[in-house]
């Protein structure tokens, strides 16, 4: 199998089991996803979406927010990971927000990548969803997804990742892309133990196929 002919099965068997993929982080602007996107670095969307209900509320828009103080939001953030750190990401985002952007998200990997709390990955998630950009935010499900599947090959960081995926995927798919590996990460291909018999790829999967040969030689 080429490496092109790789892709489009992945990509076609992808598209048929999910045809709809959806980001997992409960929002309802742009601006709330930006924030849930932030808390979920490290943290797992279960325990984001426990929280940002009551932050929502009382930090509606980048101005509510911008006029907060990070002790102001560590309240509504504790219970995840490095809260005092996303406190200040939080305030500081909006606070750019409303003095660089006039309250609006920004729609440009440079701009986003100026606020607070914002590397590639976060810009490229709002780029992807948001805007329906072909961006591919590679986080740890796409990074190894990627290389067991066999779409990357030895890459050494997630920029690479990134670079390979949407040199390869058609631009249409890349947004749905996204979601599909980390899905397919999160639910299926675990980090310790991927889950292949119920794996919709595992004939296309470069993993399963090497292992299944180990075995058969044993």
């Amino acid at each position: 199998m080429t490496l092109k002919e790789r892709y489009a099965a992945v990509m076609q068997r992808f598209a048929e089991a999910m045809p709809a993929p959806q980001t997992e982080l409960n929002y309802d602007s742009p601006f709330h996803l930006l924030l849930a996107v932030i808390l979920s670095a490290q943290c797992t969307d279960k325990r984001v979406n426990s929280v940002t209900p009551a932050l929502f509320e009382a930090f509606p828009t980048p101005s509510d927010l911008a006029a907060a103080t990070p002790d102001d939001v560590f309240p509504f953030i504790k219970s995840v990971s490095y809260p005092n750190n996303k406190a200040k990401s939080l305030v500081g985002a909006a606070r750019t927000l409303v003095e660089r952007f006039n309250g609006e998200m920004p729609d440009n990997i440079d701009d986003l990548m100026e606020l607070p709390g914002v590397g590639r990955k976060t810009a490229n998630v709002m780029l992807a969803v948001v805007f329906n950009r072909a961006a591919m935010a590679v986080d740890t499900h796409v990074f190894r997804v990627s290389e067991r599947i066999g779409l990357t090959t030895n890459s050494k960081n997630p920029l690479q990742t990134e670079r390979a995926l949407v040199k390869h995927i058609p631009q249409d798919d890349i947004p749905r892309a996204h979601h599909w590996l980390i899905l397919h990460g999160r639910y299926v291909c675990k980090a310790r133990r991927p889950d292949c018999l119920n794996c919709p790829i595992t004939d296309l999967c470069r993993y399963h196929n090497n292992e299944s040969r180990s075995a058969s030689k044993i």
